[in-house]
This record gives C-alpha cells, structure tokens and sequence, in this order.
C-alpha cells in the first residue's frame, strides 16, 4: 500500500498476556479502536512498542498480523531500531516480505555513532530495502542528532521520505522547509508539543497518547490542519496534562495504564519493565481518570474514519 505521509500516526503500544506473550487480542482491540477514530497510519514496534524487548520474531508476527488486520485500510509502518547495520537491514527486508509498506529508522541504539557512520547507516539502509522511509530525530533520547548537514546528505536516497522530528526544538520544522523545501515529510513526534508543531508546519503527528485517547488526537490534527484553531486549542489545553505522561521515561507503563482506563488496552509491560504500584500509579490514575471524567464534547466532523486521499 502506498503511503500518504501526513496526518496521525499511532505509535501503538505492544500488548502482552500474564504469562508474557503476544496478546494478539488485546492488540485487535487497540488498533481497530485507532482505525474507527481515523488515524492514517500505523507504527509498529517503537519505543512505546517495547521494541528492545521483542524478538525479531514476534515483531515480524505482529507486522504479518496488523497488515492482515488492516486490510488496506491504512499503510503499516514499521520501526527499525538495530545495534548493527547488517542486523537492520535483514530485519528491514523481513518486514518488507511479510507485507510493511514502509519503515521508520533510528539511528543505531548503543553505540554513540558520529555523523558519517549515522548517514552510512541510513543510506544502507535505504539502498538495500525498496520501502519508503521515515527517519527517527530524538536527540534527547538517543544522543544522536541528526543535523540539517546529515539531512542534506541523506536527501540523495529517493525512498528517505519522512522525518519524525522530536528534538524538542520546534524551530527544527522551519530550517527543514527552509532548507529542504518540501523534499521531506515532516512530523512531529513530541505529543506536549503536537499543536506548536502543526502550527508551524508539521504534516502528521506521530503520536503516543492517541494509544488510550484516539478521537482526541485526531480531532486536534484535523482542527488544526481545517484552520479551526479556537477548537482545537480547547481540545489540546485539556489533553496537556496527559500529553505530558508521553515525555516520562515511563511512558510506556503510563500509556498502557491509560489504554486499560480507556477500555483500548491493558497494564502488561515486559520485563524489565513492572507494572506500576502504590502513590506512582495512584498519582498518575489521578490525572488519566481526571482527564476522562472532564472528555470534551468534539466537533462531529473532527474524527473518525473518512475517504482517504
């Protein structure tokens, strides 16, 4: 399928069972939940994805099974996060043979590579795998930025497309158009920054808390990109104090607790992450079961599944 790079992207959260294995039905659950609200992609197996402790075979079964759960309805887009390019690179063209229409790479986890070895990466990445791809920029979370210099080699690869920009630094998104044009489809991956980012020009926003709150999430995007700001500030002003779960090296445990209050997941984390306990988790209930009791009312035109361009 090919990829419209703009709009909502769910980083979706991977589910497990007590007995840590793939909760392939709970997983239903969760991404039919994002399609009914009008989400335009999927993203398998990030960070929220609890991709360092997946095997490459669970994460391939969950490429298989999401693109046969979606049925063509959106693109699936799958994440590499590899220590070496090699291991990247199979990884990539098993995703790409068992049906991904696209990849979003990071730049190699552990070690701390320069800025000629991480555009050596990405281009090896890109002209041995025939699918489209979205690079990762999270500095903050992975010590490697990628600077407008690296951007500008890597625009020699016609499948590098996209760029999840998460540097915290919004200005990012104006020197890439300056720079760049239009030549790289750029989207915010910050959600306490998601509607700054839309402001300034961000085509899509791949996103976290749409795991637990998809018709919100949607909604702000549509609203935004319709020029109906009023309405979606209102939206985004009471989302913040949830937005801001996404930012905390916990997230994913935050997220997965939202998901279980939201009836679209549940609270299993794989080792070495634990479920959340005592005051951390009654704290953080407060502001997941505040935010619920307080849902604003969206515009009716402002989410759920319509004709796709």
């Amino acid at each position: 399928m090919e990829i419209t790079w703009k709009g909502v992207f769910p980083a979706v959260t991977t589910k497990f069972t007590t007995d840590d294995q793939l909760d392939l039905g709970a997983f239903d659950k969760g991404i039919e939940g994002q399609l009914e609200a009008g989400v335009d992609g999927i993203v398998l197996g990030g960070s929220l994805g609890e991709a360092s402790t997946l095997t490459n075979d669970e994460k391939i079964t969950l490429v298989k099974h999401t693109v046969e759960l979606s049925a063509g309805r959106v693109p699936v887009v799958f994440n590499i996060a590899e220590q070496g390019t090699k291991a990247a690179i199979e990884l990539a063209k098993r995703a790409l043979d068992n049906g991904a229409d696209g990849l979003m790479v990071l730049p190699p986890m552990r070690y701390k590579a320069d800025d000629k070895e991480t555009v050596t990466y990405f281009t090896e990445i890109a002209k041995n795998v025939p699918l489209p791809i979205m690079i990762y920029n999270n500095p903050v979370d992975y010590a490697i930025n990628v600077t407008m210099d690296m951007f500008g080699e890597l625009a020699a690869q016609s499948n590098i497309v996209a760029i999840k920009e998460s540097s915290r630094d919004i200005s990012n998104i104006t020197r890439l158009y300056n720079r760049f044009g239009n030549r790289f489809n750029v989207f915010t991956g910050v959600d306490t920054l998601a509607m700054e980012s839309l402001s300034v020009g961000a085509v899509g926003w791949l996103a976290g808390l749409v795991n637990a709150f998809p018709k919100e999430t949607v909604a702000i995007y549509r609203l935004m990109k319709a020029n109906r700001y009023e309405e979606a500030l209102a939206i985004y002003r009471w989302f913040l104090p949830v937005l801001e779960l996404d930012i905390h090296p916990k997230l994913v445990q935050y997220i997965k607790l939202a998901e279980s209050r939201t009836g679209l997941g549940t609270e299993h984390v794989r080792a070495p992450r634990l479920a959340l306990t005592g005051d951390e988790r009654t704290r953080i209930l407060s502001i997941i079961d505040t935010a619920i009791a307080n849902r604003p009312e969206l515009p009716a035109d402002s989410w759920g599944v319509t004709e796709k361009a």
